[in-house]
Parts: C-alpha cells; sequence; structure tokens
C-alpha cells in the first residue's frame, strides 16, 4: 500500500469518530481536497513560446469574474486565469462552489444580490433554466463551428460554451483483475451482462470477494446512474428527451419499457457485488478509491473525473484503467453493451444581465483564448486534465481515465447522449434510488417513484 493511501486510511478510520455526512450532502466536482497540501503535486510544463493569439489592448484592466462547480480544477483554473491575465490584462478572479452547495441555488442567490459572475461552470440543465433570461447569446462565436456535434442549443441558439467532454461507466483496475485471474484481460472481450457477472465470479472465486464500489451519494444513484434509463434510449440527446417527454406524458410505461428493466438488472448487480453490500449507505467515496488503487475491489461505477480520487490513493498515469459500459442486457449488438456515455457535461454561460459590455468582452476573449491559444489549448488539456470538445485541439489527457474516454470518443466507442432533466431530478430521484439501494423498496415502488416525479412535472 502506498504511502499516500496509508495515510487516507488512517484518516478515514478516524472520520465516523469526526463527523456524521448527510445522506443527501451532494458533492459538486466528484473530487476531494483538491488544494490538500500533503498531496504529491508534479507541475505541468506548459510551452510559452509561441502565441499566436491576438489580444484586444482595450480589454487591458478589466476584471471579471468565473464561477467555478468543478471541485478537482480549482487550482488549475486560477493557473488559467493567471497565465490569461498575464497575456491580455484581463483579471479573472475564479469563484469555487463550495461542496454541498448547489450551482443552480448558488446562481440564483447571486442574481438576486445583484453580483453574479461575468462566466459561470454549470450542468446543462442549470444553464438551459437560466439562459434566456440571463445569459449571453453565443451563437455568433467563431470556436462553435470547433465543438459541432457538442453544442448545446436552446431554441436553435447557442448561450453555453462546452467546457470538456465528460465520459462515465464501469471504471476497472487492469493489473487487478490479471492478478486476481492470472492472465491477460482484455476488456473488449465482455460485451454482455451474463459475462460481466461471469468475471465478477471468477473474481469473487480468486480472493476478490466482492469486487465492484458503488457510491450511494443521491447525485451518484439518481443522475450518473439513472439517467441511462432516458439516455439509452436510443443513444442520442433527442431520444432522451423523447423518453422523458413520452414518461411524462403517459405513453411509456416504465413496466414495459425494456430500458428500465435493463437498468435494473445492471444496477442490481453492481448491488450484489458492492464491497459494502452490508452497509451501502456508509460507503466512503474516497475510501472506494483506495479500494480500486490496492485492489480490495476491481471496478468503480463512476466517470473519469474520478482520476484526482485515485492519483491521491496512489494511483500513477502510466497505469491501466479504462472504463467498462455500462452493460444493460445479453445483445451484444445492443450499443449500450458496446459503448460508454460521453458528453459535454459542464457548460460556461457568459452572464448578459449584469455584467458590463467591457466586461462581457473579455468573457468572450478568454473563451476563444482556450479555443485558439497555444497557451490556452495546452492549459485546457493538461493543467485543468480535461477532454476538450473543440477539433482544433491538438492536446490529449495525460491521465488513462481521460485517455480512455478521449479514445473512445475518437473511435466511435461512445454515445452522446445527455438527459435534460430538472434541477432535483438527482435528489429526489437520487433518495428513491437510496431506498432501492438498501432493499427498502422493489422495483415496483421504485418506478412508482419515477412515474410520480414525472407526473409533478406536467
Amino acid at each position: 500500500m502506498s504511502k499516500k493511501a496509508l495515510r487516507k486510511r488512517l484518516a478515514l478510520g478516524l472520520a465516523p469518530i469526526l463527523l456524521v455526512a448527510s445522506l443527501t450532502g451532494c458533492r459538486f466536482g466528484f473530487a476531494s481536497d483538491p488544494d490538500d497540501p500533503n498531496a504529491d503535486k508534479q507541475e505541468v510544463v506548459i510551452d510559452t513560446s509561441t502565441d499566436t493569439f491576438e489580444y484586444d489592448a482595450s480589454l487591458k484592466g478589466t476584471s471579471i469574474t468565473l464561477l467555478n462547480t468543478k471541485a478537482e480544477i480549482q487550482v488549475a483554473l486560477e493557473k488559467v486565469s493567471k497565465q490569461f491575465e498575464e497575456k491580455s490584462g484581463v483579471h479573472v478572479e475564479v469563484m469555487p462552489v463550495t461542496d454541498g452547495d448547489s450551482p443552480y441555488t448558488k446562481m440564483i442567490s447571486l442574481y438576486n444580490s445583484g453580483n453574479p459572475p461575468t462566466l459561470a461552470i454549470l450542468d446543462t440543465t442549470d444553464v438551459l433554466a437560466l439562459a434566456k433570461e440571463k445569459a449571453v447569446d453565443l451563437t455568433g462565436e467563431a470556436w462553435t463551428k470547433e465543438a459541432q456535434g457538442y453544442l448545446t442549443e436552446l431554441d436553435g441558439a447557442v448561450y453555453s460554451f462546452p467546457l470538456c467532454v465528460e465520459g462515465r461507466g464501469v471504471i476497472y483496475n487492469q493489473a487487478v483483475i490479471e492478478a486476481a485471474l492470472g492472465e491477460k484481460f482484455d476488456p473488449e472481450s465482455i460485451t454482455t451482462l451474463n459475462e460481466f457477472i461471469t468475471l465478477l465470479d471468477k473474481l469473487a472465486a480468486n480472493g476478490i470477494e466482492r469486487p465492484v464500489s458503488m457510491a450511494k451519494e443521491d447525485w451518484s444513484l439518481g443522475a450518473h446512474q439513472l439517467q441511462y434509463l432516458y439516455e439509452t434510449y436510443d443513444g442520442t440527446s433527442e431520444g432522451a428527451q423523447e423518453a422523458i417527454e413520452a414518461i411524462k406524458a403517459g405513453k411509456l410505461d416504465l413496466h414495459s419499457y425494456n430500458r428500465m428493466s435493463d437498468f435494473l438488472n445492471m444496477f442490481d448487480t453492481l448491488k450484489k457485488y458492492n464491497v459494502a453490500v452490508k452497509d451501502p449507505l456508509g460507503a466512503d467515496y474516497d475510501e472506494m478509491a483506495i479500494d480500486l488503487v490496492d485492489g480490495k475491489t476491481a471496478f468503480w461505477f463512476n466517470g473519469n473525473w474520478a482520476w484526482p480520487n485515485l492519483a491521491e490513493a496512489g494511483a500513477e498515469e502510466s497505469d491501466v484503467y479504462g472504463f467498462l459500459p455500462y452493460f444493460m442486457n445479453n445483445d451484444p449488438g445492443d450499443f449500450v453493451n458496446q459503448k460508454v456515455q460521453a458528453s459535454p457535461s459542464k457548460q460556461i454561460m457568459l452572464d448578459g444581465q449584469i455584467a458590463t459590455a467591457q466586461q462581457q468582452a473579455a468573457g468572450k476573449a478568454f473563451l476563444n483564448w482556450l479555443v485558439y491559444s497555444e497557451i490556452g489549448q495546452q492549459m485546457l488539456v493538461k493543467t485543468c486534465n480535461l477532454i476538450p470538445p473543440f477539433t482544433n485541439n491538438p492536446y490529449e489527457p495525460a491521465d488513462p481515465l481521460s485517455r480512455d474516454i478521449y479514445q473512445k470518443v475518437h473511435d466511435g466507442k461512445a454515445f452522446n447522449s445527455s438527459a435534460i432533466v430538472p434541477n432535483d431530478h438527482w435528489s429526489a430521484l437520487g433518495a428513491a434510488m437510496q431506498k432501492y439501494l438498501v432493499d427498502r423498496s422493489d422495483r415496483e415502488e421504485l418506478m412508482a417513484s419515477i412515474q410520480s416525479y414525472w407526473d409533478e412535472q406536467k
């Protein structure tokens, strides 16, 4: 076990004594301790020798703010903003959203106080809720042509900048699997739910009794897992919306909708092999990263945003981690068993209500700099460790999770589907999923909760 992992285990051992965690607390950003002074920090070198970006001298001295809802890149964004200021003369203050705060609620609070951020990193749902009243129309910006397929439109207009592509699925630790089985592991050899179950059984028979880590947080259960219900309708965002509207209208019966049973079959599999099966709501997010790195488990349902947690637990960029699909049935030809979900999950909105014309121009310049400057392109990928949605960005992410998603996107092994749901979806239905996770409800009750939620949205 690494010294870093050992420190973490000791700290976690004291955690129950020091605090009681809320079952519904949401950790936006999905990473911990971005400023941990004990973490080993390795500075990524950015080549600043070439810079052909044209800076607007009239913007020098302008100050703008950027609300950050991705906790794991707070320090990175501060480095990016500092570099941008050195080059442009525009000061960008990066404002973090603290753990437990909803980005949407934070934005409403800031608008009500008359002090909203110039730029805000938000979930797509939040952008669509705020855009028409509060955002600048960005349809005419040059970078839109670099992000075709990853733009979010509202009535034909673009109100947000796609910051990154994020993907999710079943993370695997290849070295752990191969050590347990005593043979090479080819992730592409697993093409159905039954094949995945067979693999889990083999691992259990070879010393990894419960090979799966499963987060108990409502955002993980109610958004990252449950939204497969909509996003796998046909693998497109349009299809996800069609499924939602059909459920809302009572035209798609959850009892006969095959993706409902498909989803629960996979969820039940993860439940059965969950390392925290005896106390699912006692599972600790940071402990899951340590378990996967140290080999107590072999799989963790999560997204590429989890890399900082794995790195903190001792994982190295040279290690082999990747994603299996969220297997939902036994048809090897079904796209859900072939591809992982990947989409532009985080968007940047530019305030059009309070920001001055000068601040709006500075905000646009910052976004263009991320796309078109040689320095911005590097820092988006190397400093922030993000997967760029822009076709003109030549850089590839360094960590194995993001590399795997990046490669799958470019190889056609990812489906781009984002379900646009109300802001309380993850909390309301996340609570219903928690009940199902601990067997305090059955499939019938869970389906009733889902249908009831959508009935209330009419």
